[in-house]
């Protein structure tokens, strides 16, 4: 598979962090804590868009990162320029030292790109050196938090298009360059057929798709000499944008030189809609473009849509056989973060034990959960029905009590007939990933396959149903005695 990080960023990133990251590590090298071993895992806390699942996605981008963390010369000499408020340095020559020559030596396991994932399971779980850990959060958070956020959007619109084909035509709205090539990627594995970003099909195989703008119509005198130019230009290419100024006079000329277009021995793919009555223009274009005998063109709609529209459109009756879906899709329009956090959750001491750790909070959804934790997920012969996160430290008992972190009175008795999948694997050892890497087609396959495995509720747009997720019981145990501890009430109760 052809890499972002080769093709486009030819550079050291490893100075695409947050300050404190540095600062932390700093401080680990001098505290000593440098090469203690750690666990931290990255989450999110609720689903995006007011919808009962996420998609994971963005691991291979991460990967790459991890596996490519640099300081130069040149990242290394800015740091050294930094000052204090004395005006002396901020980091030490021996800490730059140590950071010129860091190389990665971290272990990740992570759930499967395609995978539907929900609130507080661990997508990533990073372990290896305290400040190594420490300095990739930013980076990690960064990519995984927004692939798989326009991943979820691109199965969303997916999902609502009903096996209808769904390009991407994101680009220009995009957040910058870079942004509208992730933004295609993830759209690509959530289910959109194609991009109009050329720069992601260079880069990454994705299928690149457009035609022309409404400038095209306006730089001629007459609609119709626009077509035929067209035609005669990339006559393997002609799907007409037909309202610049009347929609359905636009069909029929559009027809018109169709019919040339056939007698010269090609043949009119089809017409864009992008503006007006989507529904009504889309029904009448259909017996325009049928009884002038071209049944297979296919009618492309555009015009700031997502999946309420789409879902709409459709209970219409509208006749569009293909979504172009840009501004709402590249940009999460409704939704512009995830929320994803990546939190320590284990620490290993001098002695050998592993010491479970926890950030506690007067807002319930922000308490971590402590661990070397792992996802299991539990199928019927329906599909799946629950998913169970545990501490590998502990064996998962059978029967085996899921309960949920926000409502302990909320608990499920896993099925004692259901069978099972860990989904976290080994994706990096000792800073270099492990096997090789899926082909983005096999990704996306893996994403609506996997998408299939799951009630369609869990998939509605409007109050879906929320899929049981929660802690194992001895983990909920433990997060709670943590919990009390740290809190100073565990000797009073």
């Amino acid at each position: 598979m052809v890499s972002i990080l080769d093709g486009v960023y030819r550079t050291s990133l490893a100075l695409a962090t947050d300050f404190y990251q540095l600062t932390m590590a700093a401080a680990y090298w001098k505290s000593g804590l440098a090469e203690r071993e750690s666990v931290f895992n990255l989450h999110y806390r609720k689903n995006p868009f007011g919808g009962g699942f996420a998609l994971a996605c963005g691991l291979q981008t991460a990967l790459e990162y991890l596996e490519r963390f640099r300081f130069d010369k040149e990242d290394v000499s800015y740091l050294g320029s930094l000052k204090g408020a004395d005006e002396k340095p901020i980091f030490e020559a021996g800490f730059l030292d140590y950071l010129r020559d860091l190389r990665l030596s971290l272990d990740v396991d992570a759930i499967a790109e395609g995978t539907p994932v929900f609130p507080n399971e661990p997508l990533l779980r990073v372990r290896g050196s305290l400040l190594q850990a420490q300095l990739v959060e930013t980076a990690l958070l960064n990519i995984i938090n927004f692939q798989t956020l326009i991943a979820t959007k691109a199965a969303r619109v997916s999902l609502a298009a009903r096996g209808e084909s769904v390009l991407e035509f994101g680009l220009r709205r995009a957040q910058g360059i870079d942004g509208g090539l992730s933004a295609s990627r993830a759209a690509f594995i959530g289910g959109c057929d194609a991009t109009s970003n050329v720069l992601a099909g260079r880069h990454l195989g994705i299928p690149v798709r457009g035609t022309h703008a409404h400038s095209w119509v306006m730089a001629f005198e007459d609609e119709e000499e626009a077509f035929e130019a067209y035609a005669r230009a990339l006559p393997n290419n002609c799907l007409f944008l037909v309202d610049t100024y009347d929609t359905l006079e636009g069909v029929r000329k559009a027809i018109s030189v169709g019919r040339r277009l056939k007698e010269r021995g090609n043949r009119l793919l089809g017409i864009r809609l992008d503006s007006g009555d989507l529904a009504h223009l889309s029904i009448e274009a259909r017996k325009l473009l049928d009884d002038a005998g071209f049944p297979d063109a296919k009618i492309v709609a555009s015009n700031d849509l997502d999946e309420g529209l789409i879902a709409s459109l459709k209970e219409q009756g509208a006749k569009i056989a293909v979504w172009g879906v840009g501004t709402k899709l590249a940009t999460a329009y409704d939704q512009p973060a995830l929320g994803g956090v990546y939190k320590l959750s284990a620490m290993r001491e001098p002695e050998g034990r592993w010491r479970p750790v926890l950030k506690i909070s007067e807002q319930a959804a922000k308490t971590s959960i402590p661990g070397i934790q792992q996802v299991r997920r539990y199928r019927d012969a329906q599909g799946a029905v629950c998913d169970v996160i545990y501490d590998t430290a502990r064996p998962v008992p059978e029967p085996c009590i899921l309960i949920d972190p926000l409502d302990s009175t909320r608990r499920k008795v896993v099925p004692a007939d259901a069978s099972f999948e860990d989904l976290l694997i080994p994706v990096l050892r000792k800073g270099k990933i492990s096997g090789d890497l899926p082909s983005l087609v096999a990704i996306r396959q893996r994403a609506a396959h996997c998408l299939a495995d799951f009630h369609s509720g869990v998939k509605r747009f409007t109050n879906p149903h929320q899929y049981p997720v929660g802690l194992e019981k001895g983990l909920h145990d433990l997060r709670n005695d943590l919990i009390l501890k740290k809190r100073g009430l565990e000797k009073t109760l």
